[in-house]
């Protein structure tokens, strides 16, 4: 890997290890948040098929971002998808800073509709 690519891949990286970090962290502290533990198996599914290398993650409040943002910050215009745990579902959307493109409601994670929603991100840039 040159060092271009290192610049970028390596802040994918400590992203996908923060964000699990801090929803293992939410999970074993919390019993009434255990409705982020598919969350939790998510981001270890993702990265174990290699996607730590195509999107950064992160959280806010509870719900999971995941974008194609060099920087910890989202810039205006930039597309991510939100995943927001509900008791019995997930509301997944994916937007950029001022205007929503798809949501849906799914009953579980291996949802197509997210999958999809992955591929249409890893088309955009990375910025």
């Amino acid at each position: 890997m040159d060092e271009a690519a290192g610049d970028i891949l390596n802040p994918f990286d400590q992203s996908w290890i923060a964000t699990q970090d801090r929803y293992e962290l939410l999970v074993n502290d919390n019993p009434e948040l255990s409705h982020l533990i598919p969350i939790c198996t998510l981001i270890r599914k993702l990265k174990k098929a290699g996607e730590n290398k195509k999107f950064r993650l992160g959280i806010a409040m509870h719900d999971l971002i995941i974008s194609r943002s060099h920087e910890s910050k989202l810039r205006p215009g930039q597309k991510y998808i939100s995943i927001k745990a509900l008791e019995k579902s997930f509301a997944i959307t994916l937007r950029d800073t001022s205007k929503m493109y798809r949501q849906y409601t799914i009953k579980d994670l291996d949802d197509e509709r997210l999958t999809g929603l992955l591929q249409t991100l890893q088309q955009t840039m990375i910025n």
